[in-house]
């Protein structure tokens, strides 16, 4: 008779991908350590090796999703301080239609503020560096004199604050044709890129 072959170790990336996995596919409410086990194959006690709890693997989730976010960010490094802001809005949006239960997961962490704000010990760092980025974006059109602000935080927050706003709203299920949803994503951008840019100098003057 042919011994079965050794299971491999357990380990905390094979459980977190799973965890992912399952989230995207049934819904945040359908996570427990409990079934998480089954679809691994082990008892819920060994999963306590490698996650304190179920937070502890949230975090470890929403860490992976902003660590996805962070790349796409990156590449948009070198472009115009506009444009850069236009593509953080669109991959911000296309991620959250495209894994609406991984993004509500995200947001249970926040991201850490620059310029000596107060941290919160939830504090992601992940998120961190995401919204780092597109502060950063901010930042780089007001030295440009492409935006003008004399608080590019609060203007961070501000553009921040309208396209998660915007993924929210999309969320819903409104019936929306593709089409309209995009359209609601550039009015956004640009109403908001518009009230921040500085003002032109009329020729002749």
């Amino acid at each position: 008779m042919t011994a079965s072959a050794p299971r491999a170790a357990l380990q905390r990336g094979q459980i977190v991908a799973e965890a992912r996995e399952l989230i995207s596919a049934a819904g945040l409410e359908a996570l427990s350590l409990r079934r998480l086990a089954s679809h691994l194959g082990v008892t819920a006690a060994a999963l306590y090796a490698h996650v304190r709890d179920k937070r502890d693997l949230l975090r470890a989730v929403a860490e992976l999703e902003f660590a996805t976010l962070v790349d796409a960010f990156a590449d948009t490094a070198g472009a115009a301080a506009s444009e850069q802001i236009r593509a953080h809005a669109r991959v911000y949006v296309d991620y959250a239609r495209r894994e609406p239960e991984l993004f509500r997961v995200m947001f249970l962490f926040p991201p850490g503020l620059p310029d000596g704000q107060t941290r919160s010990e939830h504090e992601l760092p992940a998120a961190t560096e995401a919204f780092g980025l597109a502060a950063a974006a901010i930042e780089n059109g007001v030295a440009a004199g492409e935006l003008v602000t004399d608080d590019p935080l609060l203007a961070a927050l501000t553009f921040w604050a309208a396209i998660h706003g915007v993924a929210t709203v999309l969320q819903l299920d409104l019936g929306l044709t593709p089409a309209f949803e995009d359209r609601l994503v550039t009015e956004t951008i640009e109403r908001l890129l518009a009230g921040y840019r500085a003002p032109t100098t009329p020729e002749g003057e």
